[in-house]
């Protein structure tokens, strides 16, 4: 006797049985010169690839404002970069290496990369930017390997952090600051950019523990501004509708006893 049974479509998922996979999107950055970035956005992701942040906008403004100084010839390392827009910017300006990084996550990794090679147009011959993923609190030795040369510092290490819109997740505040600590220049004009927007206002308090704790950890804190934007980034977010307006600015530096020994 022939097995000849027919199953049908026993095996195959009704039509709308999973939800639709979101697909990229893409969002520009004007630059206060004029020229515009374009980045691809993650459609969905739960590290949140798929959003171009206010603090990524206007942390890529305040070095634009400052490149002379801050940016060109530098070497720079971008902490939760999600589309890059910072990095870019930045490797833009004529920093000498540019070093964006992420989650170790192939979406986020492999969309910075596309980023990356999308603006390679706008970015001088002088200039490299260079993508990777990176667990807050690693090692950091595969984002050294990326400065040229380490000019009589051991090991290399940056003269700029990037941390726009990280502080948030306070758990990892002490991950956070182990980085800074492996990749900061031991510089008095070495410099780590913290910039962010408290999109949930009530885990404020939670996210400004990251100052005293950074304070113990060997680092002195400035604030530099606070920017009220003109609409919320999540329209029907609860909680003070300022605060979530609200970008703030701080530089973080070495203190000056743990420049002694290189002084």
């Amino acid at each position: 006797m022939a097995d000849d049974f027919d199953t049908g479509d026993l095996f195959q998922d009704p039509e709308g049985f999973y939800p639709e996979e979101k697909q990229p999107t893409f969002a520009e950055h004007q630059m206060l010169s004029g020229q515009t970035v374009r980045v691809r956005l993650v459609g969905s992701h739960p590290l949140y690839g798929n959003l171009l942040w206010n603090a990524g906008r206007t942390s890529a403004h305040y070095i634009e404002e400052r490149a002379d100084s801050l940016i060109r010839g530098k070497d720079v390392l971008e902490i939760g970069a999600a589309a890059g827009v910072p990095s870019i910017v930045s490797a833009i300006l004529g920093a000498r290496t540019t070093v964006m990084t992420d989650y170790p996550d192939l979406d986020l990794v492999s969309n910075m990369q596309h980023n990356a090679e999308l603006s390679a147009g706008m970015i001088p011959s002088e200039s490299r930017l260079y993508v990777e993923g990176y667990a807050w609190g690693k090692t950091v030795e595969p984002l050294q390997a990326h400065i040229p040369s380490a000019q009589g510092d051991s090991p290399a290490t940056f003269d700029v952090l990037i941390m726009a819109d990280v502080v948030y997740a306070w758990r990892e505040h002490g991950n956070l600051i182990k980085t800074m600590q492996m990749t900061l220049k031991k510089r008095p004009e070495a410099v780590a950019l913290v910039i962010f927007t408290p999109y949930q206002p009530w885990l404020l308090p939670q996210t400004e523990k990251f100052f005293p704790l950074v304070e113990s950890s060997g680092f002195t804190v400035t604030k530099i501004f606070e920017k009220l934007m003109d609409d919320v980034l999540f329209e029907d977010d609860p909680g003070d509708e300022r605060l979530r307006r609200t970008v703030f600015g701080y530089e973080l530096r070495w203190a000056p006893d743990q420049l002694k020994d290189n002084a």
